[in-house]
């Protein structure tokens, strides 16, 4: 949001006050004096007016975790253990999830605090693929391929899926690549040939990578170079 805006929609400025604020260079975003009344701000920006806090801002979050079997992706669920549950307290607070995984599904998961990054990251628009090891219970088919490639009609949202690349690793293994997010995608497209997925595992999504140094329920920060990719 632009910094004049943003003091405008406080109830203590008006238009012609904010002018003035700005001209006094009595603002403060993130301690530095600003007169630029197009400076952006955002939810971590601190602004100040004289001695005046406005908002405290806060630093952004980045947070890779390796979600494991039989753990909710959600911030609170009364019977189960959720993602959140596997931090520190002091991590929690803010923190959303982009990108859930279903209760059985294991593998790459991230949380953050910074709304625009997350749906950068997990919007179809955006054409980030996300990576995943599928085990089945019967045989994978070379007329798999193209079939994935093609799209699946789900007649529950009236849509067919966008192509997506499938790799065959072995008889019952696979990799997929999706770019969208949809309700059991997966099971549901292996489902088209009555084919259960039984393992189902997050690798990568965009360019970021699960740390293969990270056990089940280990988490660490991104790097720069990871947040940047986005």
């Amino acid at each position: 949001m632009r910094l004049d805006r943003f003091l405008a929609n406080q109830p203590c400025y008006n238009r012609q006050q904010v002018r003035l604020l700005l001209a006094q260079q009595r603002v403060r975003v993130d301690h530095r004096v600003t007169t630029d009344p197009v400076a952006q701000v955002s939810q971590f920006s601190r602004v100040e007016v004289d001695q005046l806090l406005l908002q405290a801002g806060r630093p952004p979050r980045y947070l890779m975790l390796h979600k494991p079997s039989g753990c909710v992706s959600a911030t609170h669920d009364p019977q189960h253990p959720t993602v959140l549950d596997l931090l520190p307290d002091e991590l929690r607070d803010d923190l959303h999830i982009a990108g859930r995984l279903d209760f059985n599904t294991t593998g790459l998961m991230i949380l953050t605090n910074d709304g625009q990054w997350s749906r950068r990251l997990t919007q179809p628009s955006t054409k980030l693929p996300k990576h995943y090891l599928v085990d089945t219970e019967d045989d994978i088919g070379a007329h798999y391929v193209a079939r994935f490639q093609e799209g699946f009609y789900f007649a529950f949202e009236d849509l067919t899926t966008q192509p997506a690349q499938l790799d065959i690793l072995g008889p019952r293994r696979a990799r997929l690549a999706i770019v969208e997010g949809r309700y059991h995608q997966v099971k549901r497209m292996f489902g088209h040939f009555d084919n259960k997925v039984i393992g189902l595992h997050r690798e990568r999504m965009g360019t970021i990578r699960l740390d293969p140094a990270l056990q089940p329920g280990q988490f660490r920060a991104l790097t720069v170079e990871e947040i940047a990719s986005v």
